[in-house]
């Protein structure tokens, strides 16, 4: 890339492309922290001499020029040197240790093209668009690394839950579609919340269009691998998941998708009464009480009840399973409302696979599901009040949202 140097320093000019500038911008960063980063280490150790009082550790140059691929591209990097001379004691850069020639994040790369239908063959010229000619992925590597999720899906499946505790799950079916067969894959999967708040995955499996033996596999291998009963799961409306919980965790309790109910409901009303009906649905599923979420269920059938007996149906069915939040902490209703941790997570996914053929077996659509959701827990947040999910296991009662003994206190300050 052609460049102009001036007093501020290196700068593109006009004729550089966005790529380059962004490499050029991240090796200069990393450049400048890794000066930072041994500047820092002599700095600490100035007051180590020898015998004769010179320093025992100071700067030694830079090493030869060497190739890193990160996010933005491959970057050619050299390396501060330092000598220390102390015994048993030599600098490492915990930026960019010895060896290493490629950022971990360039993995999560690979996944994303793998779902999208490349074979090995194709990632190579794939990457050099992404990475720049020196990607330092050949076929080779790129095989290895997609057997490695395939093998990391693996121990997923395999490994044992009997030290975890979810509190609260959720439940939902994501489909793609698969180039080599006919039906569509069913990717079933649950995420839960640990005790401390925490959002992790918890299973992701084939599922036969999310039918009720589908997710009896699911669940009774959960529980052969000592997996607890969740106090509540999340789900939409299909009978499947639900059949299998209460056989498999039947003191689990039920809250149905809002997101998913309001979806039924306008479906079956005229486009031109929906924006009116969707904010009016919505002032049901934020209703701060239980009797406040009946007494606009109740307005909202007087308006659409007579003329569209489908729509007020829909809405009444399965009622009560959409009022079970309101006997949990009400911090965590904007998490319990809906499936949105999985549908989130999938909906870019979706929409690639939408205009693509596809993975190209299950196989492969399953362990790139499985690095997807991977990827993407590393950035899930807690769930808010992650203190209360504890009380929420040990079983304290929560009245509209608010924790009953805390309820009581409140009544008798105002009595008083």
């Amino acid at each position: 890339m052609r460049q102009i140097t001036t007093e501020e320093g290196w700068l593109p000019d006009e004729r550089g492309t966005l790529d380059e500038l962004a490499r050029e911008g991240a090796r200069r960063m990393i450049q400048a922290a890794l000066e930072v980063e041994v500047e820092q280490y002599v700095r600490g150790l100035r007051e180590a001499r020898d015998e004769k009082g010179y320093a025992l550790v100071v700067r030694n140059g830079r090493g030869k020029p060497r190739q890193v691929t990160v996010g933005s591209g491959t970057l050619e990097i050299r390396c501060p040197r330092v000598n220390d001379k102390r015994e048993g004691h030599r600098f490492r850069s915990s930026l960019l240790p010895p060896y290493v020639r490629r950022s971990p994040n360039v993995r999560n790369v690979l996944p994303i093209l793998y779902l999208r239908g490349l074979s090995t063959g194709d990632f190579e010229p794939a990457l050099k668009e992404l990475l720049g000619e020196a990607s330092g992925l050949s076929s080779s590597s790129i095989s290895r690394l997609v057997e490695a999720f395939h093998e990391d899906y693996r121990r997923f499946r395999e490994r044992d839950l009997s030290e975890k505790d979810y509190v609260y799950i959720w439940a939902d079916g994501v489909h793609f579609n698969v180039r080599l067969e006919e039906d569509r894959l069913a990717v079933l999967v649950i995420v839960g919340v640990t005790v401390d708040g925490r959002k992790e995955v918890i299973a992701i499996e084939d599922g036969y269009r999310e039918s009720t033996e589908s997710w009896l596999l699911v669940l009774r291998d959960l529980k052969r691998r000592g997996l607890k009963s969740p106090r509540l799961a999340v789900a939409d409306g299909a009978l499947g998941f639900w059949k299998a919980l209460v056989e498999i965790y039947p003191e689990a309790e039920r809250q149905n998708c809002w997101v998913h109910k309001i979806a039924n409901v306008l479906d079956k009303l005229p486009k031109r009464l929906q924006p009116r009906a969707k904010q009016q649905l919505h002032e049901i599923m934020n209703a701060p009480t239980r009797e406040a979420a009946e007494e606009e269920k109740e307005k909202f059938l007087e308006d659409y009840g007579a003329k569209y007996p489908k729509a007020a149906q829909s809405l009444e069915t399965a009622w009560e399973y959409l009022m079970t939040l309101y006997h949990y902490p009400a911090e965590h209703w904007i998490h319990l409302r809906s499936t949105n941790p999985i549908e989130s997570t999938f909906s870019t996914v979706k929409l690639r696979t939408r205009v693509t053929r596809g993975a190209g077996c299950r196989r492969a659509g399953l362990a790139m599901a499985f690095k997807l959701m991977e990827m993407a827990e590393q950035s899930w947040r807690a769930v808010n009040a992650p203190h209360l999910v504890r009380l929420v296991r040990e079983g304290r009662i929560f009245s509209d949202g608010t924790l009953v003994e805390e309820k009581k206190k409140k009544l008798k300050r105002v009595a008083a």
